[in-house]
């Protein structure tokens, strides 16, 4: 669920780990690989962009790293950007000649546009005798969103994603069960029914991703001439919303206080509001007729144009990043839920605040859904940035 900002971040306060902690830093090494880097005349500080609100999942690993190896790398900077501005900030240091973004975490979005400007550098292509075994390791789903990177990124997290249907029981006796009746429901309820723009938006972007599978449309995959269906749908919804939020964390608010009684959700944004109290802990979830999960991942990329001596710690600490205990904290708190990309990475290695969460405000019926129904891939690059032009154009601006 590529994220516009991460809900912590939207919601809870300051940028951090928020309860994850540092548990399990006792058994702390340093990377087999890391010997075989050369180590700088200095240690680095490197400066990473999350446009994906990834590191509520990674902040902790990053700082393990930082911690393992003091001789590569003095200080990690975070800061973090919306997905749709990401690409033309890289476009434009390396058009100038001054990259100093070492390393962006994205979802399919940022890396759809930065693909279409060939601006990530062939990490795969390159350096792939530096990295695990990716699909040894990964989870399936997880391997074959790797295949969308073209190369250019390395997956980190990985979820089922959605698109799922939340809603405020108290206010909605009856859920939809199929998008025909979900329609039904926002006409009888105007203004109750709201998305965020899916440029901007993991649940967006994966609601616009799943109503071709929904409404039995042409072609899934191609959303120029196979989703006939899915855009007069989404022209006859449009009429019923108020407005489209630019991210997820308005669309939590505004569910959260009553504004809105029914919302576009995944299983990450379902169960992270709840933990942190912006949705209320009795809010449901509900599948459609035809349901598939439209999986999401998040990816960590390295711009063009870096010093050539950066690129092999670089890789080292993506080789880090997918060590099994590091992929642990991915289970945060269930704001990407499960989270890890790697296989074997059972809830039983996260840190106790990510089991205490889980075990609170998870829902038993995951493990069905996701066992049960088909996983699709997104679209690919090039067709999803076709998607979300159209949709900004034709349902977005009117």
């Amino acid at each position: 669920m590529t994220h516009d900002i991460s809900r912590r971040h939207l919601i809870g306060g300051a940028l951090g780990v928020s309860g994850l902690g540092m548990a399990g830093l006792g058994g702390l090494s340093v990377h087999p690989a890391a010997a075989q880097v050369v180590k700088p005349k200095s240690p680095l500080l490197l400066n990473v962009i999350d446009a994906a609100g990834n590191l509520a999942l990674t902040q902790p690993a990053f700082e393990n790293y930082r911690k393992a190896n003091p001789e590569l790398v003095s200080r990690i900077a975070f800061t973090k950007a919306p997905a749709p501005e990401l690409p033309s900030k890289i476009k434009a240091q390396q058009g100038a000649n001054r990259v100093d973004i070492d390393l962006v975490i994205i979802g399919p979005d940022a890396l759809s546009a930065g693909l279409a400007d060939d601006i990530y550098y062939d990490l795969i292509g390159q350096q792939a005798k530096n990295l695990p075994d990716l699909q040894s390791i990964y989870l399936d789903p997880a391997w074959r969103m790797q295949s969308l990177a073209k190369g250019r990124g390395v997956v980190i997290s990985y979820y089922p994603s959605g698109p799922l249907l939340e809603y405020a029981p108290a206010r909605v006796k009856t859920p939809p069960t199929t998008a025909e009746e979900l329609l039904d429901w926002a006409k009888q309820n105007p203004k109750k029914f709201i998305y965020a723009r899916p440029a901007n938006s993991g649940p967006g972007r994966t609601f616009l991703m799943g109503l071709p599978y929904l409404l039995g449309d042409t072609d899934p995959k191609d959303p120029v001439k196979g989703w006939d269906k899915t855009w007069a749908y989404l022209k006859e919804l449009h009429k019923q919303i108020e407005y489209y939020p630019t991210g997820t964390g308005a669309v939590m608010k505004e569910f959260g206080d009553g504004t809105r009684d029914m919302i576009v959700t995944t299983t990450g944004w379902d169960i992270n509001p709840r933990v942190l109290g912006i949705v209320p802990k009795d809010a449901k979830i509900q599948t459609l007729k035809g349901f598939r999960w439209v999986v999401d991942a998040h990816y960590l990329s390295i711009p063009k144009g870096l010093p050539a001596e950066r690129i092999p710690i670089l890789v080292d600490l993506i080789s880090h990043m997918l060590k099994k205990d590091q992929q642990a904290y991915a289970y945060d708190e269930g704001y990407f839920y499960p989270g890890p990309a790697v296989k074997d990475v059972p809830l039983s290695m996260a840190p106790k605040a990510s089991q205490d969460a889980l075990a609170e405000y998870g829902r038993p019926e995951y493990e069905k859904l996701i066992a049960d129904n088909p996983k699709e891939l997104p679209l690919e690059p090039v067709q999803l940035v076709q998607a979300f032009r159209r949709w900004d154009e034709e349902i977005g601006s009117k």
